[in-house]
């Protein structure tokens, strides 16, 4: 499968027992780890008020990256534009761009404060599901309702902090054609004013669309004829919507004549199957934080995990990003990812992982990509 290419969705993560300024040393490492290892790109993620998540800036991460690292591409995971202007972004990225042009995503997500915006009906799923099945196999769980997520204190917290007192965000696609034109030179007001951002203007950066369902994003994303990256990982139950959404949409463009689909998933790997499920142990604790709007907690040992009191809600909350993961050896790990890229028709496939001992994690993505790269 080595003519699908594998990339690294990093969030960041804080083990227990450690500090941000250690995990931000372990990203910038694993990220070396992963040029040498033949990974095509290197995606940082943004949370925000997470006690276990460090990756609260992608551009900030992204600069440091740059500078320890020569040929892989690395991107943002995405941008949060809900509480962030066009030019504030352009200005970000195409100041890392002129240190290190050519090599940067602009990974785009309308979550972090978005305003609700105007609905948008998606069509219809092209790829039947029948009994949580995708025609090939690939498991498609019950729908999460993320609306609980959107009504917590935590989350309105984040809201406040982050924009500014009295501010709106800009309507998602209005703010995505601000970003485009700003890039290209070609940015006019309603009252024909000219804006040209150096640096950013003409700044030779990839430009994509993150998004969970065939909503919003990923119109935006076809009608505008971006690279559109979907979330199984996030939100595997809305994966095939929300390509199959964006593929409806697509028109081309002077970037894509075809449609172009990333999709991120979940994984462990290692020597054996055993192991990967001992090293994955923490990893339904931490979903629990995400999914109670506690936030993500510093990701545990398997002992802190065990030890961790458990109820049958719990089990029920993280179900299907548990079952969806990838834990295992590197072959039946490697027939996952097949059986998912099949099943989304993926051109390329974003792979997260998470341990608690920075070696295992490393280890995870070399297996990976070794047994990626034999087939």
């Amino acid at each position: 499968m080595s003519d699908i290419p594998l990339g690294v969705l990093d969030l960041v993560p804080i083990p227990s027992g450690s500090t941000a300024a250690d995990a931000l040393r372990n990203s910038i490492d694993l990220a070396q780890h992963a040029e040498r290892f033949g990974y095509a790109r290197y995606w940082f993620a943004e949370h925000h008020l997470n006690p276990g998540v460090a990756g609260t800036s992608p551009a900030v991460v992204l600069a440091l990256t740059a500078s320890a690292t020569s040929t892989i591409r690395l991107g943002s995971g995405a941008v949060q534009l809900g509480h962030r202007t066009a030019l504030s972004t352009v200005e970000e990225f195409g100041l890392i761009d002129a240190l290190h042009p050519g090599r940067f995503d602009l990974g785009l997500g309308r979550s972090g404060g978005r305003p609700p915006g105007r609905p948008t009906a998606a069509p219809a799923t092209a790829t039947p599901v029948v009994d949580g099945r995708a025609p090939n196999g690939l498991l498609i769980p019950p729908r999460f309702s993320f609306e609980r997520l959107l009504d917590s204190p935590r989350i309105a917290l984040q809201r406040k902090l982050l924009l500014l007192p009295g501010a709106e965000s800009q309507d998602y696609a209005e703010q995505i054609d601000d970003i485009l034109a700003l890039l290209a030179g070609a940015y006019r007001s309603p009252e024909g004013v000219e804006a040209h951002v150096v640096p950013g203007e003409g700044a030779d950066v990839e430009v994509w669309i993150l998004g969970s369902s065939g909503g919003p994003s990923a119109e935006v994303a076809g009608a505008r004829g971006l690279r559109f990256a979907a979330n199984y990982h996030v939100s595997p139950a809305t994966v095939l919507e929300a390509v199959d959404g964006y593929r409806a949409f697509f028109q081309p463009s002077d970037v894509l004549g075809k449609p172009y689909v990333g999709v991120s998933a979940d994984v462990v790997v290692a020597e054996d199957d055993e192991t990967a499920r001992e090293l994955a142990t923490g990893y339904a604790a931490w979903v629990r934080s995400i999914r109670t709007a506690e936030g993500a907690i510093e990701f545990p040992t398997p002992q802190q995990a065990r030890a961790l009191e458990w109820s049958e809600q719990d089990t029920d909350l993280v179900r299907d990003r548990v079952d969806t993961q990838f834990v295992g050896s590197p072959g039946r790990v490697a027939d996952g990812l097949e059986q998912l890229q099949e099943a989304t028709g993926a051109d390329e496939l974003l792979i997260t992982t998470i341990t608690h001992d920075h070696t295992d994690r490393v280890r995870s993505y070399e297996l990976l990509a070794r047994e990626w790269n034999r087939r």
